[in-house]
């Protein structure tokens, strides 16, 4: 048995089953034992960000870690892009990166790189298997790294002769740590808080978003009369009618402060004390309005199940009727021209039940999104990171780790250009995505921003950069030339056919909004 196999083995053995790849040459002794080790499925991406962006969006929809298969340190850096979203969501994965043959590095060949460098920064743990006889137990701590609370980012080099090398056998994988119980102290000051008699919030992140954790701070809320907000960007929520009433923290700072400006106690549950996503001249960057108390109750990586039902006994609340969103989704269809609010009623009307939607309808999202929190119950994912180009490439892996269920891609027509080789795995495993692209013709919300940071309005330099004509996208053509079904809508009307077609086709459908 050979390293590279070995590997594969270790792999399996931590319940790592799934290889999102773009190999080289010198992970062809890895590819080989995937082809004779059976038990992984492997998914070829056409560039490395499609890779680290469909192993982040497995994560989330699976709750364990993917493998990645990278060539040497060129094919790491095409993928840290979405390796950074994945970091902010705290998303795990392991990721194999080829390197070569251990005698080879010193000659200083075209690919030589330091992989560890580039690995760095985008990853929670590192390391470069020095034998063939290492790599196992190399790879069972990677496993192990990348399924720690609430997930990380696991890089392994594999030199190419400690792939090939001989090895022993495959290395036994600790079962994950359960997540750590926050200690009666924590759970009292919340409380405190929570009881003042001040107006009070609590702050959702990470896994309090979802499940039982969810429905703890419902009934919470119910009983407190405080409200239940969420992060702007969002791993994974629970949304729809008969779940939570959860309001999103809006990005524009203005917004934002408007939302939180009465609050004098603001209790963290899984989420940070909230900041402003870019700084602006004359604005905070902390959106805490001065007066209020900020009371950390859990982290990310706590139970934050055991951390909100201990608070709901806390304050009397485990037989309290949780406050939950009302069903608004048995409306009349809109029609006529596309606007924002009417793209909320559509959407909100016809999303299916069970849905998994993948947001990164960067402009167009933050108008309709709140008109959705009555639609039929879905999980709503957000892109954590803000490095445009994850959602299709997110959408991939969601539909991979959630079979049987449609996923939604809502995507900005500038962000999906970035990882559009997606669609190709989407045609080639034949995966339930329905995507809607927002077709702006610009980087719409950077239009914006020119007003938002207080530069001059565009001219003809600032345009050219700024928008995506001369020619326009045609996503039509795009689609169908990676072997995507694809229509375009003009209208509502248009929208609501093309969107029920894509919802009746099992395999992938791209729709092109024209805004």
């Amino acid at each position: 048995m050979n390293g590279a196999e070995s590997l594969v083995r270790t792999l399996l053995n931590g319940d790592v089953n799934v290889c999102f790849a773009n190999p080289g040459t010198s992970e062809m002794h890895f590819v080989s034992a995937l082809d004779r080790v059976e038990g992984v499925r492997c998914i070829l991406g056409l560039f490395e960000g499609v890779v680290t962006g469909a192993a982040d969006g497995y994560y989330r929809m699976a709750g364990k870690p993917a493998a990645t298969l990278l060539h040497l340190g060129p094919g790491l850096g095409n993928g840290l892009a979405n390796l950074h979203n994945a970091k902010k969501a705290r998303s795990g994965m392991v990721n194999i990166v080829g390197e070569h043959a251990s005698y080879h590095i010193q000659h200083d060949a075209p690919l030589t790189a330091d992989i560890e460098g580039v690995a760095r920064p985008m990853s929670d743990w590192v390391l470069t298997s020095r034998s063939a006889k290492d790599v196992a137990a190399d790879g069972a701590k990677a496993v192990e790294a990348a399924r720690t609370a609430p997930g990380q980012i696991a890089t392994l080099i594999l030199p190419a002769d400690t792939a090939w090398g001989e090895a022993g056998g495959p290395a036994q994988v600790a079962a994950p740590a359960p997540r750590a119980r926050v200690d009666g102290k924590a759970i009292d000051a919340g409380a405190q808080a929570l009881r003042s008699g001040k107006p009070a919030a609590i702050l959702l992140g990470g896994a309090a978003l979802r499940g039982r954790a969810l429905e703890w701070a419902a009934r919470i809320a119910a009983k407190c009369g405080c409200e239940l907000l969420c992060e702007y960007n969002n791993a994974r929520i629970e949304r729809g009618a008969g779940r939570a009433v959860v309001r999103q923290l809006p990005f524009a700072v203005d917004a934002a402060l408007a939302m939180l400006k009465d609050v004098r106690e603001l209790v963290l549950v899984g989420a940070k004390t909230p900041v402003s996503f870019f700084a602006y001249p004359g604005k905070p960057s902390v959106q805490v309005p001065e007066g209020c108390t900020v009371t950390k109750v859990a982290g990310a990586e706590a139970d934050l199940e055991h951390t909100l039902e201990a608070l709901a006994d806390a304050l009397g609340a485990r037989n309290t009727a949780p406050r939950i969103n009302a069903a608004t989704h048995d409306t009349a269809l809109p029609t006529g021209a596309i606007t924002l609010d009417g793209l909320g009623a559509l959407f909100n009307a016809l999303l299916p039940e069970n849905a998994v939607v993948i947001d990164e309808a960067v402009t167009s999202g933050r108008a309709f999104t709140g008109a959705m929190m009555g639609a039929r119950p879905h999980d709503w994912l957000n892109i954590m990171g803000g490095s445009i180009g994850w959602g299709p490439a997110a959408a991939t892996g969601a539909a991979i780790a959630a079979p049987g269920r449609k996923v939604v891609a809502f995507e900005g027509d500038g962000s999906a250009q970035y990882t559009l080789q997606a669609l190709w795995t989407m045609a080639r495993e034949g995966l339930d995505v329905t995507m809607v692209v927002f077709a702006n013709r610009a980087y719409k919300i950077l239009l914006g921003e020119l007003n938002n940071v207080g530069a001059a309005a565009p001219g003809a330099n600032a345009l050219s950069m700024l928008t995506l004509d001369r020619p326009d996208l045609d996503w039509v053509a795009l689609a169908k030339g990676y072997g995507v079904e694809a229509g375009r809508a003009k209208t509502l009307e248009e929208l609501a056919a093309q969107f029920k077609r894509g919802l009746a086709v099992a395999g992938p459908y791209l729709i092109e909004v024209v805004m």
